[in-house]
């Protein structure tokens, strides 16, 4: 996820950056970023979505970001530079060199959104505005915007514990910063290229946060890490498996208004309840040739193609009812039924 902080940070990196006589900085890097990101999209996608869904995604995620911005505020860059400020001490500073502090600065920084990202997923009064974020149709380099305001609150509040607590320099919380933001932005990029598996050994790329917004449960409670691959092999909640769907099946509003009441009151979108023969029969027709497509359209499995998505199309259209509660319970989430493009 991404918080308001981004452009923020980068403005604010860019006046620290001319304070110290680096004026070649160039503070348009975050607005270079997302529309190199848009543009590796469709250039290089793990799935192609259709147009109207990612439209409704971008348009959504911006909103809320713009909400974020204004409402919560307070909570800006410049508010945690003054807590830095406030708190900075000179221990970091005399035990270790400048790049030492900056980089176990950065390493806890990163541990510390790792174990907020795990027990918003953990505990059902968190992932009740967590699960905003997971509820996009279409993931793309916009679903790093995709943050509830309560979710935001918390992400700040656990920024602001760490920098109280350790006491880093301006400089390094203000770097940190820049870092999480572009990373957060690239992995929650729909792109697919050679070497994410390799650069995944030490990294969160797409593929492997990709997993992070599948449906499934076991699947989505894995690859928490922000920037750092390394905390969820250290403490096993990694994995590198494909999902099969992304979002959650839980019918959520997906205007950036309805986000925020779903957030707060758990709101839901209302449930398919008819559909006529023609268009069932049409979804299952493009299931079953998708099905085909995955196996090189090889012979043979035609039937079972056809048959397992009148299955899952069924299934999907007349079966679970929604349910308007998303409450987690055991090793299943209570998630009402919905059909997620990519």
């Amino acid at each position: 996820m991404l918080s308001m902080y981004s452009l923020d940070a980068i403005l604010e990196f860019g006046n620290l950056l001319s304070r110290l006589k680096m004026a070649d900085f160039n503070i348009s890097i975050f607005l270079f970023m997302f529309v190199l990101l848009t543009l590796l999209e469709n250039k290089i996608p793990w799935k192609k979505c259709p147009d109207q869904v990612s439209r409704n995604s971008y348009k959504s995620n911006l909103g809320l970001y713009l909400i974020n911005s204004i409402v919560l505020s307070i909570f800006s860059v410049s508010a945690l530079m003054e807590i830095a400020g406030h708190y900075s001490t000179s221990w970091f500073s005399n035990h270790f060199s400048p790049a030492t502090e900056m980089i176990l600065s950065f390493l806890l920084f990163d541990l510390s959104l790792y174990f907020w990202h795990r027990l918003s997923h953990k505990y059902e009064f968190l992932w009740q505005f967590h699960r905003i974020h997971h509820s996009d149709l279409s993931m793309n380099v916009s679903t790093a915007f995709r943050v509830h305001l309560f979710d935001h609150l918390t992400m700040a509040i656990t920024k602001a514990v760490y920098i109280a607590l350790f006491g880093f320099a301006k400089e390094a919380v203000l770097m940190n910063e820049i870092i999480s933001t572009l990373f957060l932005m690239f992995h929650h990029g729909n792109v697919a290229f050679k070497g994410e598996k390799i650069l995944g050994n030490l990294i969160i790329v797409p593929y492997l946060h990709r997993l992070h917004h599948s449906t499934n449960r076991q699947e989505h409670d894995m690859n928490y890490g922000a920037v750092l691959s390394i905390w969820d092999r250290l403490f096993g909640t990694f994995s590198d498996a494909e999902p099969k769907k992304l979002g959650i099946e839980e019918t959520i509003p997906q205007d950036f208004l309805g986000l925020i009441r779903a957030g707060f009151f758990g709101e839901t979108a209302p449930s398919i309840q008819e559909i006529n023969r023609h268009a069932l029969e049409t979804m299952i027709a493009e299931a079953a040739y998708y099905k085909a497509e995955k196996r090189n359209f090889s012979p043979g499995n035609e039937i079972k193609d056809w048959l397992d998505a009148k299955q899952e199309i069924i299934k999907q259209v007349y079966g679970e009812k929604s349910l308007h509660s998303p409450k987690k319970s055991g090793s299943q989430t209570a998630y009402s039924k919905q059909q997620i493009c990519c």
